[in-house]
């Protein structure tokens, strides 16, 4: 082989390597969470990632970019905070179809984009942060209830954040599995994860609950800085083509039980710069192959989701809480700006995980924190009106 040719190859293969270790326990959890069984969590783990590894090899080979896709793991660690819902399993499936649906609606009409865009940056991530709370407080669960199973996850993660920051979250993955089989010897698992159609239910707080903060956080949270990654190497993808892409691959997988697809975030900086390839122009090589291997992967969804079943599902949380600690800590610091007063609101809602009418505490955080920001902007307003003259005043009161 070509050496200049291996390099891209390496390059992709780890990106996904990375993408999917790091963050598939969520991915599993969270369609637990909302009513999958287990063949069905492993369908939609098989589905999103065959549906991110087909449309990154589509849109790389098509436009000669390193586009890369994943999942979306905030909107994976929204299900877990979520939980059932009104209308069980089904009603999360339509709520996946409705998220793919908008975001190609939104690759359709750029006036919707630009609606999304008015709500504040701050308090987008506060709500983001507010779901991640809970599954990053797991691993402290996990050391008082089994210390003797998540403290080694917990070290060795943190030796390889401090080294090799890239394979932290791996590492500690493949010490969990050792611990789950060293306390388990047999794994019974059929060779391939089983594709399960499950056909959608629409119900009002599936929607609201589970639909529309999936939709705002892959958008604010994935798409979004995905986007930036690749205008900071010097790309000008197809926004509107990977949107109606991603979309698509999204609205179909759902009936799979795949939540959504989307821009990678974190991992795009792996194919999209120079340790990818010196050549900017060679680097959809790496992309391409990430792709592939993301399809690969997605055929040990049933041994991943037979392991994930095994061990104690709090050092699987664990886990998936590690994972997420740099999603956390950036929204977190992304939150506390401007709007501090609001983002703190929503956090505080958002992080309370409660539930009215049956919807979840996501939107009801965004809904507190755009409320509070609307209420005192317009105060604000008033405050800095200038006064009126004494000339006006005396000539409205004889209007009056």
């Amino acid at each position: 082989m070509e050496p200049s040719l291996l390099r891209p190859l390496i390059a992709g293969m780890v990106t996904a390597i990375v993408g999917f270790a790091g963050t598939f326990t969520v991915v599993l959890a969270g369609l637990r969470a909302v009513g999958a069984d287990s063949r069905q969590a492993a369908s939609g783990l098989l589905t999103v990632c065959v549906a991110a590894g087909v449309v990154t090899v589509l849109l790389s080979v098509r436009h000669r970019l390193p586009v890369t896709m994943a999942w979306s793991t905030p909107g994976a660690a929204l299900l877990l905070s979520t939980g059932p819902v009104d209308g069980g399993y089904p009603a999360a499936v339509g709520a996946f179809l409705a998220c793919g649906l908008a975001m190609m609606a939104v690759g359709l009409f750029p006036a919707l984009g630009r609606l999304i865009a008015l709500i504040p940056r701050s308090i987008a991530s506060a709500m983001l942060a507010g779901i991640l709370l809970k599954l990053c407080l797991a691993p402290v669960s996990a050391v008082a209830q089994v210390p003797w199973m998540a403290l080694p996850v917990i070290a060795i993660w943190a030796v390889l954040y401090r080294y090799a920051r890239l394979w932290s979250v791996p590492g500690a993955l493949a010490a969990a599995v050792l611990a789950v089989l060293w306390t388990t010897p047999s794994l019974s698992v059929s060779p391939a994860p089983a594709v399960v159609l499950t056909w959608p239910a629409f119900t009002g707080s599936a929607l609201v609950s589970i639909a529309l903060p999936l939709f705002l956080v892959t958008m604010a949270s994935q798409n979004v800085p995905g986007l930036a990654v690749l205008s900071g190497y010097g790309y000008r993808p197809p926004f509107t083509q990977i949107l109606l892409a991603t979309g698509a691959g999204s609205a179909t997988g759902a009936l799979l039980g795949g939540h959504a697809v989307n821009l990678a975030a974190i991992t795009a900086a792996l194919t999209a710069g120079p340790d990818a390839d010196p050549d900017p122009a060679r680097r959809w090589i790496a992309s391409t192959t990430s792709g592939l291997t993301m399809i690969a992967l997605g055929l040990g969804a049933g041994l991943a989701t037979a392991l994930v079943l095994l061990a104690p599902p709090v050092l699987i949380e664990a886990v998936a809480g590690l994972a997420l600690f740099g999603a956390l800590a950036s929204s977190i610091a992304a939150s506390f700006g401007d709007k501090a007063e609001s983002a703190a609101i929503t956090f505080v809602v958002t992080a309370s995980g409660v539930s009215f009418f049956g919807i979840g505490s996501a939107f009801w955080g965004l809904l507190a924190g755009v409320a509070f920001h609307l209420l005192t902007r317009r105060h604000q307003a008033g405050l800095s009106a200038p006064a009126s003259s004494p000339g006006e005043t005396e000539r409205s009161g004889r209007r009056i």
